[in-house]
């Protein structure tokens, strides 16, 4: 009964809904960003490191289903569309709570590398963060229409239309973001940002 009544109100609700889950991932990370919460524990730079590798391999493995998804949607196979979609929009949730975890326990680190491959990371890296800051409303709400209507009632909503800007806004931000990983720990060296990162 109450998860029928939660359907209805998303259904009968999607901007308002989208607009406050927008509003409520914004404050975790601009909390998380701007404000000294100690909720978050002191990270090694061995731990910092191992959740770097893990938000890529999670990045890696959305950007996979996303594609999956916008492949499965345009072969009308609507089952495995939506799989790979809310497969991804879990992973997505994972990344944000390793995010969280690495840069509240310190975990920035900094390019170094020549100058014109530290400018081509920092614009990359620009539009991965542009990218995914606009993709959460947009995401959000081709989620919540899919999950609340039924494949031939999406028919007369904006979903398709949404879901494309949102997949591709999303698939973009996310393959920058495996890129500057790359560069950032594999190519090029890094410099830790935070004087909170105690030595291994």
């Amino acid at each position: 009964m109450a998860t029928a009544d939660a359907r209805r109100r998303l259904r009968e609700r999607p901007v308002g809904v989208t607009i406050v889950l927008t509003i409520v991932g914004y404050a975790l990370v601009l909390g998380t960003f701007l404000l000294d919460v100690a909720i978050y524990p002191d990270l090694t730079r061995e731990q910092i490191n191992l959740l770097t590798h893990a938000i890529a391999a999670i990045n890696t493995t959305a950007t996979v289903l996303l594609v999956s998804g916008w492949y499965w949607i345009r072969a009308g196979e609507i089952r495995k569309h939506q799989l790979s979609m809310m497969g991804a929009f879990a992973l997505i949730l994972l990344f944000l709570v390793v995010y969280l975890l690495k840069v509240g326990g310190g975990g920035e680190k900094h390019f170094v590398g020549p100058d014109p491959v530290y400018y081509a990371y920092l614009i990359m890296l620009a539009i991965h963060i542009v990218l995914s800051v606009v993709s959460v409303p947009v995401v959000l709400y081709a989620l919540i229409l899919g999950l609340t209507h039924s494949p031939s009632e999406l028919r007369s909503t904006s979903h398709a239309r949404i879901g494309r800007i949102a997949a591709g806004a999303w698939i973009l931000s996310l393959t920058l973001g495996v890129v500057t990983y790359v560069l950032l720990n594999h190519v090029y060296e890094f410099e830790f940002a935070s004087m909170l990162v105690p030595p291994l």
